[in-house]
């Protein structure tokens, strides 16, 4: 089974070069797509020196920046394994629950597999209420119109067989793909698993993007695609 895991990058220049390192000590047969939307730091940089250190390294770059769902679009067009991983650039999600996540998919009971971050992991940092409450609710409304019993829809650890990647066709440009992967997910009625994963979020002074606007826009995203035809 080969892994397809990819990396949205933007502006992640303090971690990328750990958080790839970290993936590459899992012990499975991988390729990592990294895909630059448009970063102003060095990042594309980094993202050189670490293709030409790992032949498994693919990178990818955007002239404009496009948001998470771009950059996620443009990586499950390019992905070539069994089973897509979406890994974030920084350090909060860690590649060792590699293993937990895959695990449904190898029993061959699961097509899909979110890694949540409510289910007791190993550890979870504890901080940021409201986000914290902005995620539980966005979860919510999200079930409430998929009827899936998620407890953690807008994780980033989201892990699909390649057949259902490929189906998802990803419209959204920001953090509103959340949401819409989730619905698509449902409407294919795969059979989607959750386990619980480690946590170490960032505040925002550490580099952390998504905010109050995110949210409002998760809201009219996951009415968008309940009532879409798509």
């Amino acid at each position: 089974m080969k892994l397809s895991i990819v990396i949205p990058i933007y502006n992640e220049e303090k971690t990328l070069a750990e958080l790839v390192s970290r993936v590459q000590e899992t012990p499975y047969e991988k390729e990592l797509i990294l895909v630059d939307d448009c970063s102003q730091d060095r990042s594309s940089e980094i993202m050189r020196e670490l293709a030409e250190r790992w032949d498994n390294v693919r990178c990818f770059h955007h002239e404009r920046n496009t948001g998470k769902g771009g950059a996620l679009a443009t990586g499950f067009g390019e992905v070539q394994g069994d089973v897509v991983i979406i890994q974030d650039a920084d350090l909060e999600y860690d590649p060792a629950d590699y293993a937990a996540l895959l695990r449904p998919i190898e029993e061959g009971v699961a097509d899909v597999v979110y890694g949540s971050r409510f289910l007791g992991g190993p550890y979870v940092r504890v901080h940021l209420f409201w986000h914290y409450l902005g995620n539980r609710f966005l979860t919510l409304l999200s079930n409430c119109f998929t009827n899936l019993n998620l407890t953690d829809m807008e994780t980033c650890y989201k892990v699909f067989k390649v057949e259902f990647a490929r189906k998802l066709d990803i419209q959204s440009r920001t953090f509103a793909v959340e949401p819409e992967i989730t619905a698509k997910v449902a409407r294919m009625r795969a059979r989607v698993y959750e386990v619980p994963i480690s946590y170490a979020g960032r505040d925002y002074d550490e580099g952390k993007k998504i905010g109050p606007k995110d949210a409002v826009i998760a809201v009219f995203a996951i009415l968008r695609w309940a009532f879409s035809s798509s």
